[in-house]
């Protein structure tokens, strides 16, 4: 079960809050089943299916279906050959401790000291690692388990590399968040003097010499004689989870869009926010990273559409460095089957004290190619128009990326200050609970769930 939905509901038993989490069927994750035999398996909600209700679906809707609902078990590895059952082939290493256990033949696990019975690797990894240290709250199962001394996501990863080509316009997509292209990890932006931005028109050709961080106004698509070449409808959840994200840290931070691209009707719909909880100069994370989100996207049936970052206290613009990693995105994401997909930008500028109040500025862009006759010149920063469409509910999976990320930035030396003011009668935290009430789903019991958020954020400074 999720630990940020445990949490509410022990609260919730003991009185402390009254609230219904509801799903949206649309755009979140389905309730977890209930357990069968030892199923508490952190942040990895890993449904089991029966043997033969497992062939059944192979047969009657193919693999991809089974899988993009269920997702990748051991109970696939096994059948697909990439693993086999034995005695002693698992194993956790955890704070000098180490762990033993059998694979069975149905894709359970077997803890040897104990012969206690595991349904998945995560529920596995984190009743080992509370044994350790009662504080975890999740194992990262598929990261921390290995068979025969490889990780299991590992793999994962072999699995997904050798059935991609069965489903039909789905690839793991380019990790744009770490390529070599996007900005690095930049702290100064809160201490730097205020950016001025420049007016595209006066950048002319290419200048070695020219600040990369210099910031660019937006043109408008009928200011270059254009039509915008697609629709945007953007996820209240998607901004809601994003917006979260920039305002944690004094740094820059980075995430992945996915949604669906409709040939047809030329409409781009952004569904889920992926964050990545990775430092954007740590290259070693970074295969850690894809491989998390590859299997997100592919686990939902979801495309990647579009990246995010922020810029902490500077204007939602892009810089010259963000204008090159735009149109590089836009490259990769359309590969090289010369059919037309757009990679949506969005940058968001949580404290920024030019914005109007205290919600964020949230700016999507594009970039139009420079002309052919001028091929040396900077790609055009173009506005996006958007429509921004009004979730249901918060979904289970929202408020868990949200604990995730508490977690990950908790003892982080760039954390914001909570306590602290953002202007005089304002404290961050009333300036990050205005910002996000701003993209607050129809439900408004939405905000007695955030407050457990806040508490954990209040708590950490």
């Amino acid at each position: 079960m999720l630990s940020a939905l445990s949490s509410l509901r022990a609260a919730a038993a003991s009185g402390n809050l009254t609230v219904t989490i509801k799903v949206d069927p649309g755009a979140g994750s389905e309730p977890p089943s209930s357990p069968q035999v030892v199923e508490d398996g952190g942040e990895e909600d890993e449904e089991e299916l029966s043997g033969g209700e497992e062939a059944d679906l192979r047969s009657s809707s193919g693999r991809g279906s089974l899988l993009t609902r269920r997702g990748i078990t051991l109970r696939v590895l096994l059948k697909d050959g990439l693993v086999e059952p034995g005695d002693g082939v698992l194993a956790i290493h955890y704070l000098g401790k180490n762990f033993v256990g059998d694979l069975l033949t149905d894709g359970k696990i077997r803890w040897v000291e104990t012969g206690q019975i595991f349904n998945s690797p995560s529920a596995w990894a984190t009743h080992c690692k509370r044994l350790v240290n009662p504080a975890k709250k999740s194992g990262c199962g598929w990261a921390s388990v290995r068979y025969r001394g490889q990780k299991l996501v590992q793999y994962k990863t072999t699995w997904l590399h050798k059935y991609q080509p069965i489903f039909p316009g789905w690839a793991c997509p380019p990790l744009l968040c770490c390529s070599p292209s996007t900005p690095q990890h930049r702290t100064a932006l809160w201490t730097d003097r205020e950016r001025i931005p420049v007016r595209y028109c006066t950048l002319g050709t290419r200048d070695a010499a020219r600040d990369p961080h210099t910031l660019v106004e937006l043109s408008a698509f009928s200011a270059i004689n254009r039509f915008q070449p697609f629709n945007v409808a953007v996820s209240s959840n998607v901004l809601l989870l994003m917006d979260f994200h920039c305002h944690l840290t004094t740094s820059e931070v980075v995430g992945y869009l996915g949604g669906r691209w409709d040939t047809n009707t030329q409409l781009l719909t952004v569904l889920r926010a992926f964050p990545c909880r990775t430092r954007l100069a740590d290259r070693d994370s970074a295969s850690a990273v894809e491989e998390e989100i590859c299997q997100n996207l592919f686990m939902r049936g979801l495309s990647l559409v579009g990246w995010y970052h922020s810029h902490p206290r500077g204007p939602a613009l892009p810089s010259l460095q963000d204008i090159d990693s735009q149109m590089d995105h836009q490259l990769r994401l359309q590969g090289s089957n010369n059919g037309f997909q757009p990679c949506l930008g969005i940058i968001c500028g949580p404290y920024y004290h030019g914005n109007q109040g205290v919600a964020s500025t949230i700016t999507p862009f594009w970039v139009v190619p420079p002309p052919e006759q001028r091929p040396n010149d900077y790609g055009i920063p173009v506005a996006v128009e958007v429509t921004y469409v009004q979730d249901n509910f918060l979904t289970s999976d929202v408020l868990n990326e949200m604990m995730l990320l508490v977690d990950y930035y908790r003892a982080a030396p760039d954390l914001v200050q909570f306590n602290q003011y953002w202007c005089p009668d304002t404290t961050m935290m009333d300036k990050i609970k205005g910002s996000l009430s701003c993209h607050a789903p129809k439900d408004q019991a939405y905000s007695q769930i955030l407050e457990h958020v806040y508490s954990q954020l209040g708590s950490m400074n």
